[in-house]
């Protein structure tokens, strides 16, 4: 089934959590609500239609314009792509982070969150994630994009369990900071070790949404699949395998435009 623009919608709010909710702990009342459903959710172009990285980058060198002066670094390492993947090219994107402590980085992801990305996200989807947790089913946030304020995405959206990009670091940040790309298989990994694997490959009465074919591996373990603005592959993909999709309206018109607008974003690059 395909559905094209967004459904209605008059408003979003959750009871958010306390500041210090632990993204990933797994207590008895999740394991309650994964008996009653298990709702997976990417973030970039799923329920965001951004790729927010550039975002959050852009929000921090607002905050410190000096910042700007280390994207020339991943500008001279991007064409290394072949060679150092997406786990390597995003470690050198987060270098506009060096030196920045973890307390300030916590205050940015929470104000990007609430002040900025929060109201980006399509409404419609925002919809289909309030769904899932009034039926009091276990939520899932499962993205590529560093756990820095994913977590905080979590936690503000009234998420059960947020996962990320884990980028490890200490009480402040190195140049190219140490980290996993949660993306793929490892969103398996990582949610099998959270909830136990998938019995006979698929989790009972799941449902995963997604945007990318890089989460096939997570959409292929679940028994219900939805896919916002795929691409043709992926289109031909859910339709072949019953899976609904859904085509919002995004906050641009052609590829140009979409340039334009990033690039408005990233005036302060």
């Amino acid at each position: 089934m395909e559905i094209r623009g967004d459904v209605e919608f008059a408003g979003y709010s959750v009871d958010h959590p306390a500041r210090g909710w632990n993204a990933e702990a797994v207590t008895q009342e999740h394991q309650e609500k994964l008996g009653r459903g298990l709702a997976l959710f990417d973030f970039d172009g799923t329920l965001v239609p951004w790729d927010t990285q550039v975002l959050f980058s852009d929000f921090v060198i607002r905050q410190e314009p000096i910042r700007r002066s280390f994207l020339p670094l991943f500008a001279a390492f991007a064409p290394c792509y072949k060679i150092l993947g997406d786990e390597g090219l995003k470690r050198v994107f987060l270098s506009y982070l060096w030196k920045a402590h973890r307390s300030q980085i916590e205050v940015w992801a929470r104000e990007f969150v609430e002040q900025r990305l929060v109201g980006m996200c399509y409404p419609g989807l925002l919809d289909r994630l309030k769904r899932h947790q009034e039926a009091g089913e276990l939520t899932v946030l499962a993205s590529a994009s560093p756990d820095l304020y994913i977590r905080e995405v979590g936690r503000v959206l009234g998420f059960d369990i947020a996962l990320g990009t884990e980028v490890e670091f200490g009480d402040t940040m190195p140049l190219f900071p140490d980290l996993r790309n949660h993306k793929g298989e490892e969103k398996v990994v990582r949610l099998s070790r959270l909830l136990g694997a998938p019995p006979n490959g698929v989790w009972p009465r799941s449902h995963g949404y997604t945007d990318s074919t890089a989460d096939l591996p997570m959409m292929r373990c679940c028994e219900q699949g939805t896919l916002v603005n795929p691409s043709p592959r992926l289109t031909e993909i859910g339709e072949e395998k019953g899976w609904e999709i859904l085509r919002p309206q995004v906050p641009w018109k052609g590829k140009a435009d979409k340039l334009g607008q990033i690039l408005r974003f990233t005036a302060a690059i």
